[in-house]
């Protein structure tokens, strides 16, 4: 069996340098991943993202915090792609794709992956083919040559497990939720919906992972009310594997998503998942699984169902971890990647 033919590839991410979330996570993860398979490949992003990436990967920094109709930016763009000659450019996310839609045949094969729902996504027409990072996002396309390829974590037997942050606390139920600190997680909504809990929460303890703007006001809001002793703000926390292994319950509350990696890390771990009902949960999840909406009261109705028998909701998402275990690591989302370029490749050649 002979091996697949080595690639040059370029991944472009146009984020301005100044968050680490979930579709620069995915860009890592794919650009080592697509190295470890033996293609030679770049990243072009913001120099703040340069010690991100891994040794095997080439990254040239590039001023994407300028405003994507910038000439300055889009010539500095070409002039990158012309000294890496790349058979594949991958743009991720809808800045990078309107970029990459401008850069002609400086790429035999352009190709852009969508990570969240947007009103539009006009900027991926111009380009050869498109990914979708879930079901309900693909269903949004209007490009004839779309697919679905699901952001991949690492597996259980690729995670590392060494602590690097803070513990979750002893002899009590531990329930978690994983994102930045921005209103789009619904963190607001959560301590509120856990304020409502009230007998069903006792003996439980809800530690949110992350930072981002919103600290302040979540901070106020504990406080205001009386949850200082059942609700902590932990922080990030690069390593998250020992929490997932000790946690009962992940709570996802977002307003929207693209694909949540949470969602992934959690199933992975064995870990059972209770989400509002956004893209990506509503995918994989039983409906017991989901929120009736985003209202506090739903999200507090939904955690107190949990974890009022967490033993059977775990049971009822075994075939979501069976899915996670064969689907949502970083190698299925790689080889599929990889078996993309190729057809892709192949295609424009007329073979």
């Amino acid at each position: 069996m002979t091996s697949p033919p080595r690639l040059t590839i370029a991944l472009l991410i146009a984020t301005p340098g100044t968050t680490w979330g979930g579709m620069e996570k995915h860009t890592a993860d794919l650009a080592g991943a697509l190295a470890d398979r033996g293609h030679i490949v770049h990243v072009i992003g913001h120099k703040t993202y340069r010690d991100r990436f891994p040794a095997g990967v080439q990254f040239h920094p590039l001023p994407v915090q300028l405003g994507r109709r910038n000439l300055w930016l889009q010539l500095a763009l070409r002039r990158r792609l012309r000294e890496i000659a790349p058979d594949i450019l991958h743009a991720q996310g809808n800045k990078a794709a309107q970029l990459a839609a401008k850069t002609g045949s400086l790429a035999r094969v352009r190709i852009g992956t969508v990570h969240g729902t947007k009103s539009s996504h006009k900027a991926f027409d111009r380009l050869d083919e498109i990914i979708a990072v879930s079901p309900r996002i693909l269903a949004t396309l209007r490009h004839h040559r779309k697919h679905l390829i699901y952001n991949g974590v690492e597996s259980g037997s690729e995670r590392t497990t060494t602590d690097d942050g803070p513990e979750l606390p002893s002899v009590v139920t531990n329930v978690i939720a994983v994102g930045r600190l921005e209103s789009v997680k619904g963190f607001d909504a959560l301590i509120r919906a856990w304020a409502m809990l009230g007998d069903s929460a006792h003996r439980c303890h809800l530690t949110i992972f992350g930072e981002g703007s919103q600290r302040s006001r979540l901070e106020h809001l504990i406080r205001q009310l009386k949850l200082e002793t059942s609700v902590t703000l932990a922080g990030f926390r690069e390593n998250l594997a020992p929490i997932y292994d000790r946690a009962e319950l992940t709570v996802i509350s977002s307003e929207r998503e693209g694909f949540p990696y949470v969602l992934a890390e959690s199933l992975l771990s064995g870990c059972p998942v209770v989400s509002t009902p956004v893209s990506g949960p509503r995918d994989i999840l039983p409906a017991t699984s989901l929120s009736a909406g985003h209202r506090d009261q739903d999200l507090a109705e939904l955690i107190a169902r949990a974890l009022a028998d967490l033993e059977t909701l775990k049971q009822s998402e075994q075939p979501a971890m069976a899915f996670a275990r064969k689907t949502l690591t970083i190698n299925a989302m790689a080889e599929q990647t990889e078996a993309l370029y190729l057809r892709a490749m192949g295609e424009q050649r007329g073979t």
